[in-house]
């Protein structure tokens, strides 16, 4: 059981964190003149995973776990199969928020799910494994996109030599060999729909931590100024982490002539790979430094390594933008339990407050596309330097009741008499 929760967050990651390579495709194959309407398409899966989160809780409540979790993967096995028969922008947008409906209830499932069956003392382990799987398939897919650019290319193509690309080959666009893509999306969630539907789950019961509180509790926390700072921090993270991974692509093209389809998806791929070493060495970190120094540490690490992928010259682009994923990859972990341990109540009512800051997703990457539209794509990337400016000020006045604990390296190498 535990392993089948892991492939489901490896379905999830392969199918979110793609739409990076995709851009400059989405671009080019539908002639669009703006950066603004390619950055509509993440715009409209965030926007749904909003929408959902608070609806999928209370389907749960009252449905149970194996049809939430049926339903998370039927609607975006009908948004892949939509746009994959389907070749048009309306469509990949619908599709784009379709999929999100479904993601966003899947995450709302797995959570509890993953601690029920692995037994809460080892929650930990099971959610760093969790993910250190999504790390690993936002790795992969950008991989698998190159692959499959390059085997379904006109010019290197030939029928016979792999039964799995012609397959393809017969349903996929000559002059849009990407659109193959979702029906390997199409694919893998059917054998998730199929697995959901053979298994039996446990049924779910809730800590105290994970259930939504009372409209009090909503009401005191929303007049607390510390809520509101630290849901800023959350949405500034998620904008910083989608504005990169979605445009450094469509950078690296434009700047310094990166095809798109190879150096430009190996770069998205290495930013999400370089994110996973990061939670593994942040795990480290965190028992060695104070958390708020570590997010100052990380915060300025960050400014460094835009500021030189938006104006180096080519070679520290295409090595300072997947960078920027080892040095937020701590970030998110950080400004949650800051939050969480500045408040002295109502912790699952504010989980659900900052959880909701995901639309960030959303409103990232469209206010960087629309600066891009009305100057240029780096000056519309800068904006992530304030993004990543106010996340690195929150190291700086958080004020955690409990501070995350740390030994020095004395201790951890004294021998125990």
């Amino acid at each position: 059981m535990l392993a089948l929760i892991m492939a489901f967050w490896f379905t999830i990651s392969f199918i979110t964190n793609i739409l990076g390579p995709l851009i400059p495709d989405i671009i080019h194959n539908f002639n669009l003149s703006d950066l603004a309407m390619a950055g509509f398409i993440p715009t409209s899966f965030f926007i749904a995973y909003a929408i959902m989160s608070i609806p999928a809780g209370l389907m749960i409540d009252r449905f149970g776990e194996k049809p939430v979790l049926f339903l998370g993967f039927l609607m975006p096995f009908i948004g892949t199969t939509l746009f994959a028969c389907i070749h048009t922008y309306p469509i990949l947008l619908a599709s784009s928020f379709i999929i999100g409906l479904g993601m966003a209830m899947l995450q709302t499932v797995l959570n509890p799910l993953q601690r029920t069956v692995g037994g809460e003392e080892n929650y930990a382990f099971i959610a760093e494994l969790a993910q250190f799987m999504f790390g690993i398939a936002s790795f992969l897919s950008p991989l698998v996109y190159t692959y499959l650019i390059h085997e379904l290319n006109p010019d290197i193509y030939k029928e016979g030599k792999n039964f799995f690309i012609d397959l393809l080959a017969g349903m996929t666009p000559a002059d849009m060999p990407w659109v193959s893509l979702y029906w390997v999306f199409t694919l893998l969630l059917l054998v998730m729909l199929i697995a959901v539907g053979l298994s039996r789950f446990p049924k779910i019961e809730l800590k105290e931590d994970e259930k939504s509180g009372s409209k009090d509790s909503y009401m005191a926390l929303f007049k607390q100024k510390y809520v509101w700072l630290f849901f800023l921090g959350i949405f500034c993270y998620v904008s910083t982490e989608q504005g990169t991974s979605i445009f450094m692509s469509t950078f690296l093209e434009q700047y310094h002539d990166v095809n798109p389809q190879v150096e430009g998806a190996q770069a998205v791929s290495y930013f999400w790979g370089l994110m996973t070493a990061g939670c593994l060495v942040g795990m480290i970190l965190l028992k060695l430094i104070d958390s708020k120094r570590l997010l100052q540490i990380s915060g300025v690490l960050t400014i460094v390594l835009l500021i030189t992928a938006l104006f180096g010259n080519k070679e520290a682009s295409i090595i300072a933008f997947p960078a920027i994923g080892f040095s937020i990859s701590m970030m998110y972990s950080i400004v949650f339990s800051l939050a969480l341990n500045s408040a002295s109540q109502h912790h699952g009512s504010f989980a659900g407050i900052l959880c909701s800051a995901i639309v960030g997703g959303a409103g990232g990457p469209m206010i960087i596309s629309m600066l891009a539209d009305a100057t240029s794509l780096r000056t519309g990337m800068l904006i992530i330097l304030i993004f990543v400016g106010y996340i690195t000020f929150i190291g700086f006045w958080a004020h955690p009741l409990i501070n995350n604990k740390t030994v020095c390296l004395k201790e951890l190498f004294k021998k125990k008499e």
